[in-house]
């Protein structure tokens, strides 16, 4: 069968670039080896959001149990069924796009894809060839997987990567994450919520590396308060087993060798593109760095062939790869859309407290030159969240003092994730600190700290203590 676009992977890349092609009247072909939606909908975003949400519930049942007559000790978790409410969450999704493929007339074929030369691509099943087809377009969207170093001997039941984690049949007392970044982070806030011992191992200096620093100093602050351990400047050294099937790890760290004993390891030390056995080799597609090398139109070296998502060196963020499915449709078609900046990408983990960010952060901004405005509004200050009792946090905001540009936003609290949207608006608008503190926000809401975090950095704060 004969298309005018093939697009590999149906995650937030693929399905987002699929149903633009449709939209824009092209032939449209979707091949997928699992399930629809990849990782992010099955084993990812939507999954994890439901545990963190499970979690967040249960915190709040804990703070206020006593005004409902609830004791904590009257408290019983069912954890297959928190583990059911997610997939059940995951099945809603997964029918909503299949709805959409059919809304949009999108071929979809299941099995394994090889590239051809010539743009054609076979599809496998159970190693069998189903069918041969052909586009003039093709769009490599395969996502990425996580990334295992092998002194981890990673085995799937006592070292684990988030795959597994979403499908334990039973709760660990005691798991060591190794990473902290979105996902390690994400998954300690959970199990520690859950009743888990968790202890997180970082090899770098900070918490949450890639954030601000005054970000991840508050981020370990709080995870310590709620009994999370964490050792920063700290590496695996060597993973053994004792007589009782338990996971012992020696560590690494600043302050000498550690060992710690656990029922599970969970390896969250970030991800790699998942490009391996798709053909990329015989149409020689080229591939820098583990990632597939596109121009600023995500074309490869190849004429005809595209990527875009986790398989190219920019953010490996679902909202990244829906964004960049768009453009690529709309520029094999011919439109003029507009080019993503990638300095305005938000970023967020769901933990609790939350954190989102987008920008420079403040190290960055001073690195490049910047002479900085910089000031910061805790949420301790706001009517809102001291009325919901949430008033951990702050909100931080980086201006440049010569030309009043916002050159980054750094939160962390509750539901922060949901704030974050209006620096980036604002931001691509190219909005000063004049027009943000004469917006009026509404009062009370959390939405009043970033612009009394504004009016901070120009000395015109009316609430700050």
């Amino acid at each position: 069968m004969n298309f005018d676009v093939i697009i590999l992977g149906s995650g937030p890349g693929g399905y987002v670039a699929s149903i633009r092609a449709s939209q824009l009247g092209m032939k449209t072909a979707l091949i997928e080896k699992e399930s629809l939606g990849g990782i992010c909908l099955n084993l990812g975003c939507i999954p994890t959001k439901s545990l963190l949400n499970s979690a967040k519930i249960l915190h709040d049942i804990k703070k206020n149990g006593g005004l409902f007559g609830i004791k904590n000790d009257q408290i019983k978790i069912n954890y297959p069924q928190i583990l059911t409410k997610s997939r059940n969450a995951v099945e809603k999704m997964r029918k909503g796009i299949s709805f959409l493929m059919k809304k949009n007339g999108i071929h979809v074929i299941y099995g394994n894809a090889i590239l051809k030369k010539g743009k054609k691509v076979e599809v496998f099943e159970n190693e069998k060839n189903i069918g041969e087809y052909s586009a003039s377009h093709i769009i490599i969207s395969t996502g990425s997987i996580p990334k295992i170093e092998k002194k981890f001997q990673y085995d799937g039941k006592k070292i684990i990567t988030y795959k597994e984690a979403l499908c334990l049949s039973s709760l660990p007392k005691r798991i060591i994450i190794i990473g902290s970044g979105s996902i390690g982070l994400e998954f300690a806030y959970f199990y520690n919520s859950m009743g888990s011992e968790v202890f997180i191992i970082e090899i770098c200096t900070k918490l949450f590396p890639s954030g601000d620093d005054e970000i991840s100093d508050y981020l370990k602050l709080s995870f310590e308060k709620k009994g999370i351990k964490t050792y920063t400047s700290s590496s695996i050294k060597k993973i053994t087993y004792d007589n009782n099937g338990k996971v012992m790890a020696e560590i690494n760290s600043s302050t000498g060798n550690i060992f710690l004993k656990a029922d599970i390891i969970l390896c969250s030390v970030g991800v790699v593109p998942n490009i391996k056995s798709i053909g990329l080799e015989e149409i020689g597609i080229q591939v820098e760095k583990e990632f597939i090398y596109v121009d600023d139109k995500y074309r490869t070296n190849i004429d005809g062939y595209y990527a875009i998502g986790d398989v190219i060196q920019t953010p490996s963020l679902a909202h990244v790869a829906s964004h960049e499915a768009i453009n690529c449709i709309e520029t094999i078609k011919g439109l003029n859309c507009q080019k993503i900046d990638y300095n305005n990408i938000p970023k967020c983990v769901y933990s609790f407290p939350e954190i989102a960010s987008v920008g420079y952060t403040e190290k960055e901004s001073q690195e490049k030159g910047f002479r900085i405005k910089v000031a910061k509004f805790p949420f301790s200050s706001l009517g809102r969240s001291i009325s919901d009792e949430n008033t951990d946090g702050f909100v931080k905001v980086i201006f440049d003092e010569e030309y009043d540009e916002w050159l980054g936003c750094h939160m962390i609290g509750n539901n922060v994730t949901d704030l974050i949207s209006e620096v980036v608006v604002a931001r691509k608008l190219e909005a000063t600190s004049y027009e943000i503190i004469g917006s009026i926000h509404p009062h009370p809401s959390l939405s009043e700290s970033i612009l009394e975090s504004v009016s901070k950095a120009y000395d015109k704060s009316i609430h700050s203590l």
